[in-house]
């Protein structure tokens, strides 16, 4: 009789271990070299989404679900990024979150693609991703077109630019962006671009494109890339007595840039946009959302950490409206989302752009990031 309820209370015990299914979520983001910092803040932000669904206990197609993170370093680097994602394909995830650089998520996308696994990027901005017409491609942040226009704007407008200097990393995000600002200057007819110049995503030293710049007598620099490089070169300006703005993307509009460019930042002298932003009722949620992050790491959102978490949401989102944890099966859920999310309303077109998107443009002052407005671009 013993036995007979021992057995009987194992065969109990067995029964939600049989009822659960796990989930992986994959995550693709530079977690060693310059962009450790932006790569693992994705990384983080996707990691706090795994742990919210968890505690919620959230059941699909009539199975508890464990949700699990597999982060993947992919070093900023795009040969790296590929072998990356075969890696998760491999792993059988069930979607990405990812990549951080254009650079890195273009030859990726092709690879999810393949195997039929959606990608959401939280921070990739070059159009090219999505005019590639892979159905598995979605990204929660505006593109450069959008980006490239409203800094244009912001540059002719507010700042009264007249003579700019243009300068990229020669990256895919980098370039595309600097391409895009330069083509919305000379469309405008109101400032002249009077110097281009290029540098790469590991450099340190600009003195002699800075030099060609300063005889040119610019008002404003604009930069293609990231922070790590933008930090040492605001140094080398102040050194060589180059006064003018600078202007960039949302690589260079993090909580570290103030660390990188020390006492060259200056007030009012970088202007840069993220390609995201939330206004009015829905700064609450997102203000709350940085909070408990900061409280959970002990370091501040970089730039890109609440997208990654509505990423991995909305990924969850979709498996839920479909009643099913297949790809091929909840797929057509996603495309569909409609979705509130931390960084706002989440709702794709039909290349996997976000519908609707809104920029934020931010100044530094005091060595801190200070948010000017929010944007939504046309």
């Amino acid at each position: 009789m013993r036995c007979a309820f021992v057995l009987s209370s194992l065969l109990l015990a067995a029964v939600p271990a049989a009822a659960q299914t796990e989930v992986r979520i994959g995550t693709a983001s530079p977690l060693s070299g310059p962009g450790a910092h932006q790569g693992k803040d994705i990384e983080n932000g996707a990691r706090m989404a795994i742990d919210d669904l968890n505690a919620q206990g959230i059941a699909i197609g009539g199975k508890k679900i464990k949700w699990v993170l597999q982060a993947e370093d992919d070093a900023s680097d795009p040969k790296t990024g590929t072998a990356v994602a075969q890696k998760l394909v491999d792993a059988r995830v069930a979607a990405v979150v990812g990549h951080l650089n254009s650079g890195t998520t273009v030859p990726a996308s092709k690879i999810y693609a393949g195997a039929g696994i959606p990608q959401i990027s939280p921070a990739a901005t070059t159009p090219v991703y999505t005019n590639q017409g892979y159905r598995t491609a979605f990204r929660v942040v505006a593109n450069d077109n959008l980006i490239g226009r409203t800094l244009a704007r912001h540059a002719l407008g507010p700042l009264k630019a007249k003579r700019i200097a243009v300068i990229d990393d020669r990256t895919a995000f980098g370039q595309g962006l600097a391409d895009q600002f330069a083509r919305e200057v000379r469309a405008s007819g109101r400032a002249a671009i009077v110097s281009r110049q290029f540098t790469h995503d590991k450099a340190t030293d600009f003195s002699a494109i800075l030099t060609q710049i300063r005889a040119r007598k610019p008002d404003v620099v604009f930069y293609g890339g990231m922070d790590a490089v933008a930090g040492p070169m605001l140094k080398q300006m102040k050194t060589l007595g180059l006064q003018a703005r600078f202007v960039s993307g949302d690589g260079v509009c993090s909580e570290k840039l103030p660390l990188l460019a020390g006492d060259a930042l200056g007030d009012d002298k970088v202007f840069c946009a993220v390609a995201g932003g939330v206004s009015g009722a829905q700064e609450a949620a997102f203000a709350a959302f940085t909070e408990r992050f900061r409280q959970r790491y002990g370091s501040p959102v970089e730039t890109y950490a609440p997208y990654a978490y509505d990423a991995v949401m909305v990924f969850a989102a979709a498996m839920r409206k479909a009643g099913s944890v297949e790809p091929a099966r909840f797929l057509p859920a996603l495309a569909a989302i409609r979705y509130e999310g931390v960084t706002g309303s989440i709702a794709f077109d039909p290349k996997g752009d976000l519908r609707d998107a809104a920029m934020t443009l931010y100044t530094y002052r005091q060595g801190r990031k200070v948010k000017l407005l929010v944007v939504r671009g046309k």
